[in-house]
């Protein structure tokens, strides 16, 4: 079983700059509190290929995830795949940017996860959650982006 979950913003900074806050996966940590750790391998600009490690905590347990980027196209859309053995895992995830005539960006997140294993019996939980959490996730990144993004 998979399932997709996703979350709409309008975050009020400029497109090229959000997408370039979104594209470096070590700020997750700063909307994201399951992320516990991320690391970039390598330690260069994001790019197709570019993977981020990181220590998670869901449900109480910690685990490691590494998700690689398959798509980059700056400034409007992102892709990754998680390539990591988990119970649940990501099989795609993404984030489609939108510059709006003011000066803003809209961003579309979404996260397709899928089950393995035991997992097929937890992806129905961590669907419901993630989907549940989506509105709040979103308000998350535009208060974050926001906050490290000064006002042009």
């Amino acid at each position: 079983m998979s399932g997709e979950f996703k979350a709409v913003v309008e975050i009020d900074r400029p497109v090229q700059e959000v997408f370039a806050y979104l594209a470096d996966g070590r700020n997750d940590p700063q909307f994201s509190p399951r992320v516990q750790r991320i690391e970039r391998v390598p330690e260069t600009p994001t790019t197709v290929g570019t993977v981020f490690r990181s220590t998670v905590k869901d449900a109480g347990m910690k685990t490691a995830r590494e998700f690689r980027i398959t798509e980059f196209e700056a400034p409007v859309r992102l892709r990754w795949a998680e390539v990591s053995k988990n119970s649940v895992t990501v099989r795609e995830g993404g984030y489609d940017l939108e510059p709006l005539a003011d000066g803003r960006t809209r961003v579309t997140i979404f996260n397709v996860l899928e089950g393995h294993g035991l997992g097929k019996l937890l992806v129905g939980l961590a669907l419901a959650a993630a989907r549940k959490d989506a509105p709040a996730f979103g308000t998350r990144i535009k208060t974050a982006t926001e906050k490290a993004i000064a006002p042009g």
